[in-house]
């Protein structure tokens, strides 16, 4: 379970408190929420920082994005081909 209790300033201007359980959503929204918080807390680990910096420009920011995509587009195309060979192999 997850609890959360983050101050929302770009949308609600408000307080929210939200908790995320097994039960209270389905198995993989939970699995995708564990996983953004581990890689949150792995991210203050490695750089040091959160999302919530403020050093980088828009540009900088795109960037980052356009790698992240990029290496996402590898790992799939990676993927694409180990299924292609194992598939011939049942052939």
């Amino acid at each position: 379970m997850f609890s959360f209790f983050s101050y929302c300033k770009y949308r609600w201007n408000t307080y929210m408190d939200i908790t995320i359980s097994p039960e209270s959503t389905d198995s993989v929204v939970f699995s995708i929420v564990s996983q953004f918080v581990k890689r949150s807390e792995l991210g203050k680990v490695k750089y040091g920082t959160t999302l919530d910096r403020t050093d980088l420009s828009v540009l900088e920011w795109i960037q980052h994005a356009q790698e992240e995509h990029m290496d996402a587009i590898l790992y799939l195309e990676r993927l694409k081909q180990e299924y292609t060979k194992e598939k011939k192999k049942e052939i």
